[in-house]
């Protein structure tokens, strides 16, 4: 059994649709065009699992801007967010079996900061869906409870070989896991996912973030011997110290071979703001892979945005890069790797 990277091949991809009775609701139709622009470009790819409290307008939603239906499922249910990454199932492999393993971890609204009730519930709802996806190509898929551990998609990154890399803000945040001590919750992320060790982020703060400092909006594994990490280069910037110290400790990290990573640095966004004037966690770090291509936020700032694709051609040469406008999910908070979650396909 493994956990497998997210450049592992593909079965399909879950969304989880925004609607009116969200916190979306006044800039609903914006979201809804992101939405529908991150399906478009999947569905190009693999198939989609769509998670809608109201399928019959979401199924119009998409048809209205001319998304390609073929290959998309919709599943029916409550919802109180549009976060998938984050209270969907996190899927290992276990080749010798041809099954995979959907692993449902408890989602308490990133430490109890907003309702969950619906999402929490998510996943029992779709399990059929999910085994019937599976059984379709073959595949056995089998429930793992751990809703006894609070954990979301978003906290934790696979290189595929059994090394995870995780930030000590948000797993060792308080009304998560606080009973239980980093080296507790290590080994206990070992054994859900067989691997042999964890590398720890201790710097990830990003101004406006609910998350308190998901790895996936600072630093990403492109391979087992790469990383794309979230760079600062201004000095007046309030991110600059901490931002900082993330890359030296990138720097100190060594592969399984004792050798280092090679890392992309990614530029921080210009700040970004809600009418409020809040500050807004923008970060292109928040990557989507999918089979044969790699969906990057971007936010209306082409120098910045140029620089991501293009540093993130470099690390995923094989695949197609594309940039899609996501300045309407960061109002919420989270961006396009959020709004996501991969299930991987046994090959062979």
């Amino acid at each position: 059994m493994f956990f497998p990277a997210e450049w592992h091949q593909q079965a399909f991809v879950q969304l989880t649709w925004p609607h009116k009775d969200t916190d979306w609701a006044p800039v609903l139709t914006d979201a809804i065009d992101c939405f529908c622009e991150i399906v478009r470009e999947i569905s190009k790819y693999e198939p989609v699992l769509i998670v809608a409290q109201y399928p019959d307008m979401t199924r119009a939603d998409l048809i209205q801007r001319g998304v390609n239906m073929a290959g998309i499922t919709f599943v029916p249910c409550p919802t109180n967010d549009t976060w998938a990454r984050d209270h969907a199932f996190i899927t290992c492999i276990d080749s010798a079996q041809k099954r995979v393993l959907l692993n449902d971890f408890q989602f308490n609204g990133w430490g109890l900061k907003f309702a969950a009730n619906h999402d929490n519930q998510i996943n029992k709802v779709i399990l059929p869906y999910l085994t019937a996806q599976y059984c379709a190509i073959g595949t056995k898929a089998e429930y793992r409870n751990h809703l006894d551990f609070v954990f979301e998609g978003g906290s934790i990154e696979s290189d595929g070989e059994g090394t995870l890399m995780v930030t000590s803000s948000c797993l060792l945040a308080e009304n998560r896991n606080n009973t239980l001590s980093q080296q507790e919750i290590e080994e206990k992320l070992k054994s859900y996912f067989q691997a042999k060790r964890v590398l720890w982020i201790h710097h990830s703060w990003l101004a406006g973030d609910d998350t308190d400092g998901h790895i996936d909006t600072i630093a990403r594994f492109c391979s087992p011997t790469s990383i794309a990490y979230v760079k600062c280069y201004n000095p007046q910037d309030e991110h600059y110290e901490e931002l900082q110290a993330m890359e030296q400790e990138l720097l100190s990290l060594r592969t399984v071979e004792d050798k280092p990573y090679t890392l992309f640095p990614l530029p921080l966004p210009d700040p970004c703001f809600d009418e409020d004037g809040n500050k807004l966690p923008a970060t292109h770090a928040n990557f989507l892979i999918i089979n044969r291509a790699v969906l990057v936020p971007t936010y209306h700032q082409p120098d910045k945005d140029c620089e991501a694709l293009a540093q993130l051609k470099i690390a995923f040469p094989n695949r197609e890069v594309i940039g899609i406008d996501c300045r309407v999910l960061i109002l919420q908070h989270g961006s396009l790797h959020c709004s996501t979650m991969q299930y991987p396909q046994i090959v062979g």
